[in-house]
């Protein structure tokens, strides 16, 4: 069984040997590679890996193994993911976030509490969600985001995804705070476009942090920093084991 690292568990050399499996929570700003490169350098670790991208905007909760724990990375992937998000109705970017060009605004004034809960309670269970043209994702080979830099849009195949609960947490006009806990490959930028284009405002994604990984959770996670820094103090700058793993 793969040991996997939390915030309060101690880190001992025996670790660069076996591998291992870490909770990180990503800064904002990074890419999830910059997070991985960050500890393959720090520990002097060939093998390190993630278990799902987070936007660079994004923050929370990252699963990431090194050495013989890469291995075990697959079984986190299909895991049930909860974040924080915060919504900001009435402006429409390309990106469906705060990233993007703005290229639609509406007055939000006419609407209220009741009619987003009405549609966060609406948009809930299993339904068809179609990729955003600003991600990862392969069209005949090519990324979207590639394409989608060129000033091209394609047809995009509608994914299917659960959006297993989702529950308001703030209400400031124009913006409104939702939990979310949904399936693999559920993008919640297109979450909050959808939610937009529901009460006929447009929205966009201002904030987002990821909390929860299956029964893992960001509380129990390192900040990268801190991490990096325990590990020297511990375990020391890397050594020809530590490259080996």
């Amino acid at each position: 069984m793969m040991q996997i690292l939390k915030k309060n568990d101690p880190i001992d050399a025996s670790l660069a040997r076996q591998g291992f499996i870490t909770l990180i929570n990503k800064p904002q700003d990074w890419t999830s590679f910059d997070v991985v490169n960050k500890i393959r350098h720090a520990l002097k670790i060939k093998k390190v890996g993630h278990a799902g991208t987070l936007d660079p905007f994004a923050t929370g909760l990252l699963i990431v193994g090194a050495g013989r724990g890469t291995r075990a990375l697959s079984q986190f992937m299909n895991l049930d993911k909860t974040y924080r998000a915060v919504i900001r109705l009435g402006v429409e970017t390309d990106t469906y976030d705060v990233t993007g060009k703005v290229v639609k605004e509406q007055d939000t004034q006419m609407i209220t509490r009741q009619d987003v809960e009405a549609v966060i309670n609406e948009m809930q269970g299993e339904m068809l969600q179609v990729p955003p043209m600003y991600s990862a994702k392969k069209v005949k080979g090519q990324p979207l985001y590639k394409l989608a830099r060129k000033g091209k849009e394609v047809e995009r195949e509608p994914q299917k995804v659960v959006i297993h609960q989702a529950k308001m947490l703030n209400w400031q006009p124009p913006l409104v705070e939702v939990e979310l806990t949904v399936s693999k490959g559920t993008y919640i930028r297109t979450y909050a476009h959808d939610l937009g284009q529901k009460l006929g405002v447009g929205a966009m994604l201002a904030e987002l942090a990821r909390t929860k990984i299956g029964a893992f959770c960001l509380e129990e996670s390192f900040e990268l920093n801190a991490f990096i820094e325990n590990w020297k103090q511990t375990v020391g700058q890397g050594d020809e084991d530590h490259k080996r793993a």
